[in-house]
């Protein structure tokens, strides 16, 4: 976990030199694409305002200067070949500052990004807002803020660059607003700019932070050399753009579990040190992956990874429990997420739904990290948080038991439409010893404890609080990874395709149907009388469970 406290006894980096707007258009977009909009807005004088010189003759002069009408250019063009809306600042048109002109500008570009629905890519270098129209220039932080949330109803996302410099109010409304956020190497970003920062602090021997500064701290999701933006974007936009749902009937099936063991066995199969953990396991199942760091508040978790990626032909949001090598001091603290790793996969989760790109979560922690700190830090309630969100869902959800799935702290990324578990997997109440403990005051009857809790995969099957046994190779997935990921593809593209079945309403009243089915012995449930149909549906749902059920039972058997 990143700290949290701005950087001391570390130089500075050397700031790139300001682009012109013209010049970032030129090198992110599709060459003769661009076509701006919105150039008639006005600037107004509200103030009838003057320094040395009345500020008319100061938008003349920056008119002269920057080539431009104003501090931003908005328009359309094509990035990749994929059609977006564009707002880029430019600073030399009195440092970038936002008047009512750039408010409103940015403010329609959004506007028309949402009915459009094409993704808005800003490019911001700004001072902040512009002191010649006073509080008119104030409120265009509450403006193109207030426009941001028309883009996020209509599931339209916004790609943010953060150039040299970018602070004020431009950084403090949209340019914070965005969904992933890519800064330029070594810009300056910030509220407060040195010369206007009104508190100083004594020990630190810096004035302002960089970008990658906050690259450390999780507020920004990559820092790359000005060249390198244009690719990074495609990615992006890309990974953004909504995949067909897939078909559960086209697909190959996926290989059935054999020789599957409960209790003690699989306990210590899904503790092994060299089990594939969630980052191999993104990484072998996608095409492309692209991380997004931070919980957005100052802290990035490296407990907990995700990000977008493509898996097969189908675009999703992936969150992980990344154990690493399994050390609980180490950067990774053995998957234990603190409560910034559990608002980091909030924020993941909230850009699913924003975008409807379905969410993958990989689970794997003994369980949360749960020391003083991090209760005092609000640790139960980033569980709660992302337990009441994933239930809130309308996005397709899938989620994949890999390792140890501990407690609630598990528990938090698994409330999916289809859940899967590999067969050599755990998933408890609370950790064998800890119910050893509680049980008999003694850790060393965890191996009996283990089968009595039920840990093991076919157990969790036959309860219903699972979908899906996942096949790992023989002796286990430690024995072959490459072999693992291979059986879990068939069996997470056939999840996605059913979670994508119907509609988001309908999917969040299955998913709420089924936890309070969980515990339930066999046979009817309460039910609405004034809803027949209803009634016959799940009577239906309960047979063919019933008889699914019977038969594996009597294949197992045989």
């Amino acid at each position: 976990m990143s700290s949290s406290g701005p950087p001391s006894g570390v130089a500075a980096p050397e700031p790139p030199t300001p682009a012109a707007a013209h010049e970032w258009i030129e090198l992110l977009f599709d060459a003769n694409t661009f076509q701006e909009k919105f150039a008639s807005v006005p600037s107004p004088d509200p103030l009838k305002f003057s320094d040395s010189r009345p500020y008319p003759e100061r938008l003349a002069e920056a008119r002269e200067k920057s080539g431009g009408r104003e501090a931003i250019v908005t328009g359309t063009a094509r990035l990749g070949g994929i059609g977006v809306v564009v707002a880029v600042s430019d600073f030399r048109f009195i440092g970038g500052s936002m008047g009512y002109a750039v408010g409103e500008r940015v403010a329609a570009a959004m506007e028309l990004a949402a009915d459009a629905r094409r993704p808005l890519v800003v490019v911001t270098c700004s001072g902040g807002a512009r002191m010649h129209e006073g509080m008119v220039a104030l409120m265009q932080m509450a403006k193109t803020t207030q426009a941001v949330l028309r883009m996020r109803e209509r599931g339209v996302p916004m790609i943010g660059v953060l150039a040299h410099p970018t602070t004020g109010g431009v950084y403090a409304s949209y340019a914070s607003q965005a969904d992933v956020v890519l800064a330029e190497s070594g810009a300056l970003i910030g509220f407060a700019g040195p010369r206007v920062r009104a508190v100083h602090d004594p020990d630190e021997d810096r004035e302002a932070l960089h970008a990658q500064d906050l690259y450390e701290r999780g507020l920004v999701d990559m820092v790359m050399p000005r060249e390198q933006v244009r690719d990074q974007l495609i990615r992006v936009t890309q990974l953004l753009a909504p995949s067909k749902p897939l078909a559960p009937d086209q697909l190959d099936p996926p290989a059935p579990a054999r020789d599957q063991e409960r209790g003690w066995s699989v306990v210590e199969r899904a503790r092994l040190s060299d089990r594939p953990r969630a980052l191999a396991y993104i990484e072998g199942l996608s095409s492309d992956f692209v991380p997004l760091r931070g919980d957005h508040g100052g802290i990035d978790d490296a407990a907990v990874v995700g990000g977008l990626a493509r898996i097969g032909d189908m675009n999703v949001v992936v969150i992980g429990q990344e154990r690493g090598d399994l050390d609980p001091e180490g950067p990774h603290r053995n998957g234990r997420m603190g409560p910034a790793g559990y608002r980091k996969a909030l924020r993941l989760m909230e850009l699913a739904e924003r975008t409807q790109l379905p969410l993958v979560t990989f689970v794997d922690t003994p369980g949360a990290h749960d020391g003083i700190a991090d209760e005092a830090a609000g640790l139960a309630g980033s569980i709660s948080d992302c337990l009441t969100k994933m239930a809130a869902l309308t996005t397709p959800t899938v989620a994949i038991v890999i390792g140890e799935g501990g407690s609630g702290g598990a528990l938090a990324l698994t409330v999916a439409d289809r859940i899967l578990m590999q067969q050599n997997a755990m998933y408890a109440v609370t950790s064998p010893e800890g119910a050893a403990a509680i049980l008999f005051r003694d850790r060393e009857r965890a191996p009996e404890v283990a089968e009595a809790l039920g840990v093991a995969a076919g157990d969790l099957h036959n309860l219903g609080a699972i979908d899906t046994v996942v096949a790992e190779p023989a002796g286990g997935a430690h024995e072959d990874p490459e072999s693992a990921i291979r059986l879990l593809r068939p069996a997470l593209r056939l999840a996605l395709a059913e979670a994508m079945q119907g509609t988001g309403p309908q999917r969040r009243k299955r998913r709420a149907a089924r936890i309070r089915a969980i515990g339930l012995e066999p046979g009817p449930e309460p039910a609405d009388l004034r809803n027949v149909s209803g009634m016959l549906g799940d009577a239906l749902d309960r047979s063919r469970t019933f008889i699914r059920t019977h038969l594996r039972r009597g294949q197992e058997a045989t």
